[in-house]
Parts: C-alpha cells; structure tokens; sequence
C-alpha cells in the first residue's frame, strides 16, 4: 500500500508580509481569492486536515476542504515571540535569534524547539502512513520544512534552508516506512500540486 500526503502552506496574510509570528492574523483578501481560485486543482483525498491556525483554517475553507483539526501539526510554538517581528526580535535579542537559527534543541523564546517540532511532526507521519488513501492537510509552513527535513533524513540544522511559499503543495508518497518528496507546486499551476 502507498501512502500520499499533500501538505499545503496557508495563503498569504499580513503577519507573512511582515515577517511577524503569527498570532491568529486572517487571511488577506488577495490570499483567500488565490485559495478560492486553487480549489479546484485539489485532487480527491481519503481525508483532510487542517493546522488549528486561523490562517490554516480559512485557507482550508476557502479550498473547499472539510478539514478536521489536526492540532499535531500545530505550527512551531515560538513562544513569547508571538505577534513580533523577526527584524524586532533580532534588535532586541539578537544573541537568542542566532542560537534558534543554528541549533535546533534551542528554544530562547520559551515555547517548542525545532527538534520538538521534527520530532512531532515525524511521528504523525508514521500514524499517517497506516492510512489508507491520500491525506491532504493545510499545514504551517515549518510543518511543511519538518515534514521534508525528516522524510529526507536531513539534519534539523537543514530546517532553514528549506522554503515553503503560500499556497504551494509538498507531496509526500511512501510504503514500508520510506517516504519520497514531491517539492512544492504552486495550486492552481501545472497539475495538481503534487503528492
């Protein structure tokens, strides 16, 4: 039996133009008409899940999904950082943001470290690859770099380097416990995204 996943990254909001942690910002209006336009590039799934992020949710909604909340794939939890900038916290702490960027067991922020997250997201990916048929989940862009750094057997230090944009599909295809990469496609481009 081969198992297919399709993670999909949330449309575009404020908080992803900004580079600020997301702190249950919407969807823009420009994101959720790029969503409604994709929907019909989704191929058919055995189910569908969906991040318990206001962004993941809305975008699921406006693909047209009845996703069930799926709150193992929770985007990375930065803790007291949320609702900052990037450029803001690297001001006032630059010294923590360099250890969180190299070293995955870090978490200055105090919330969940990258390490945490992998190993979280891995292990949803083992139950998921005992389902029958293909699972589409509207994820986080760090679910997606996880997702990818642990199907790759990549370093966690490889996390970073790994670029997820809004609305683009990772497939995720697998038996016996290897799992295969298709990088991300635009929704809505050149098939049906992947996975």
């Amino acid at each position: 039996m081969t198992t297919r996943v399709m993670l999909i990254s949330p449309a575009v909001n404020a908080a992803l133009r900004q580079a600020r942690f997301d702190e249950g910002c919407p969807l823009d209006p420009a994101g959720a008409e790029h969503a409604g336009a994709a929907a019909a590039a989704l191929p058919r799934a055995a189910r569908a899940l969906v991040s318990p992020s206001v962004r993941c949710r809305q975008t699921a909604a406006a693909l047209g999904l009845d996703a069930g909340d799926a709150p193992e794939l929770a985007g990375l939890d930065v803790g007291r950082w949320r609702g900052r900038t990037l450029d803001e916290v690297g001001a006032s702490e630059p010294e923590a943001v360099a250890r969180w960027l190299t070293d995955p067991a870090s978490a200055p922020h105090g919330g969940e470290s990258v390490h945490e997250l992998c190993e979280r997201v891995g292990a949803w990916l083992e139950d998921a690859a005992r389902c029958d048929g293909r699972t589409i989940a509207v994820v986080e862009p760090d679910v997606v770099r996880a997702a990818t750094v642990r199907v790759l057997g990549a370093p966690e230090a490889a996390f970073w380097r790994v670029d997820v944009r809004p609305l683009h599909a990772a497939g995720f295809s697998g038996r016996a416990g290897r799992w295969n990469l298709t990088a991300g496609r635009p929704l809505g481009r050149d098939g049906d995204g992947g996975g």
